[in-house]
């Protein structure tokens, strides 16, 4: 079923216009591309791509960071029902720390194309940096595009739900509710606790942390201990 959107997000609804160019001028597979988690202390780096349908419509899909919870999750349901084909591909925090997040997104991008049952033709990008190369970047996509915003929901739905089943093996960081992005709590548990197998443990947030013995992972994987006082 639908969710029944509030009333700040029925107005200016993502709209095919990108979409219906490509597919006038004779290309079949058009694909949105949206990432998450770029900024998140743990957990993965999630891509989504989704190839929409020419000729049946979806209503009420929004950009996920304007949805909460349930909504995103009853509309995930709907998109993947509803679309082409879609996929997500992930880079891991290792990953992450590794290579760097510009060229972790790349791979998390690739990975999530490399999963479609289609080949795309055209990607539509939100943002100004092709991760994909050879995409059409769009200021703005996950707003006013159908396929990138569906490709936005299926990106965070994904993520969030490996972030609550973390929480079930790391309950000290409360990743069911900051799906290992920074807060209060998250901080608080870190200084306490030290990082998790799943935290970023090349970022700065590393160096600030009173808990030691832990390896913070430097540039071209070089290893230092991390953490402040003794």
């Amino acid at each position: 079923m639908a969710p029944r959107l509030r009333p700040a997000l029925r107005a200016n609804p993502p709209g095919l216009v990108y979409e219906r160019r490509h597919w006038a001028a004779g290309r079949r597979w058009v694909a949105g591309v949206d990432e998450v988690g770029r900024g998140a202390w743990a957990g993965p780096l999630t891509v989504g791509v989704v190839v929409l349908p020419q000729d049946r419509r979806i209503y009420k899909v929004r950009d996920s960071k304007l949805l909460n919870d349930a909504e995103r999750e009853a509309l995930f349901e709907r998109i993947v029902d509803w679309c082409v084909a879609w996929s997500v591909g992930h880079a891991s925090p290792e990953e992450c720390d590794l290579l760097g997040m510009s060229q972790a997104q790349r791979l998390a991008a690739a990975r999530a194309l490399e999963g479609l049952s289609v080949r795309p033709e055209v990607v539509l990008l939100d943002g100004l940096w092709d991760f994909v190369g050879g995409a059409e970047r769009i200021r703005g996509g996950d707003r006013v595009s159908l396929s990138v915003a569906a490709a936005s929901v299926v990106a965070k739905v994904t993520r969030d739900r490996i972030m609550r089943g973390a929480a079930q093996e790391f309950p000290a960081y409360n990743f069911e509710h900051n799906k290992g992005y920074p807060c209060p709590i998250h901080k608080a548990a870190l200084q306490g606790w030290g990082p998790s197998t799943i935290h970023r443990r090349s970022w700065a947030f590393m160096d600030g942390l009173i808990w030691r013995g832990v390896a913070r992972r430097g540039p071209a994987g070089q290893l230092t201990l991390g953490g402040g006082h003794p």
